[in-house]
C-alpha cells in the first residue's frame, strides 16, 4: 500500500512522502496511529493544506521527547525477579514491564518506543533503547536483580549470574587459600595420615 507519512519514521522516510508500505503495517499502525495517510489525489491535495500545522505539531512533539529524554538520560531502574542460581530468570522482563517501571517512576512511553528486540531472561545490567520520538533517542538501564541488596552489588560492578556470587565464595581467595594448603606440610602430613590410616583399616 502507498502512504503518505505526516511525520519522520525511521528507515521508512520524512515527512510528506510518498512510500509503499506492508498493507498490515499501514492499517494496524501507520493509518489508526494518525502517522500517514492513504496516498490519493484528495489526501495529498489534504497533506499540503494541512503542512504547516503538522509540521508545527511534530516540532512540539520532538520538543516534549527531547525534555524527557533528558531527564532519563543515564537513569538506571531496579527489577526484583525470581531467578535460579546461575542467573537464569523464572520469567521475563518485556516491554509492558519496561512501561510499568518506567510509568511507576512518572515517565509515560508507549510499547512502540521500547526498542526491545527479545525480553531480558537474566539477571545483571541491561540497556533499554527508547525511541521518544524519531529523531530522539535515549538510553536507559534496567538492573534486574534477586532483590534490592544484589541489585546494589550489580551496580558496584559485581556479576551475580553464578552460585559462587551469590553465596559470597571470592574464587581468587578461595583458589589462594587451596594453594596455601597444599604448601602447608602440616597439611601433607594430615593427608598422608589419612591415607596410611585408610591402607591399615583395608
Amino acid at each position: 500500500m502507498d502512504v503518505i507519512l505526516l511525520e519522520r519514521i525511521a528507515k521508512l522516510g520524512q515527512m510528506g512522502e510518498t512510500v509503499k508500505v506492508r498493507d498490515g503495517y499501514a492499517r494496524n499502525f501507520l493509518l489508526p496511529q494518525g502517522k500517514a495517510l492513504r496516498a490519493n489525489a484528495a489526501n495529498k491535495t489534504r497533506f499540503e493544506a494541512e503542512r504547516t500545522v503538522l509540521e508545527a505539531r511534530n516540532l512540539e512533539r520532538k520538543s516534549e521527547a527531547e525534555q524527557i529524554a533528558e531527564k532519563l538520560d543515564g537513569k538506571t531502574f531496579v527489577v526484583v525477579r525470581s531467578a535460579g542460581e546461575t542467573g537464569q530468570l523464572y520469567g521475563s522482563v518485556a516491554a509492558r514491564d519496561v512501561i510499568a517501571v518506567l510509568a511507576d517512576n512518572g515517565f509515560t512511553i508507549g510499547r512502540s518506543q521500547v526498542d526491545m528486540n527479545n525480553p531480558v531472561k537474566t539477571i545483571g545490567l541491561h540497556t533499554v533503547p527508547l525511541v521518544l520520538h524519531a529523531d530522539v533517542n535515549v538510553s536507559v538501564t534496567f538492573n534486574v536483580a534477586r532483590s534490592a541488596d544484589e541489585a546494589e552489588r550489580q551496580s558496584k560492578g559485581e556479576d551475580l549470574s553464578s552460585a559462587d556470587a551469590i553465596y559470597g565464595i571470592d574464587e581468587e581467595a578461595a583458589a589462594e587459600a587451596a594453594e596455601a594448603a597444599e604448601n602447608d606440610p602440616d597439611y601433607n602430613d594430615e593427608e598422608e595420615g589419612a591415607e596410611d590410616s585408610s591402607d591399615y583399616n583395608a
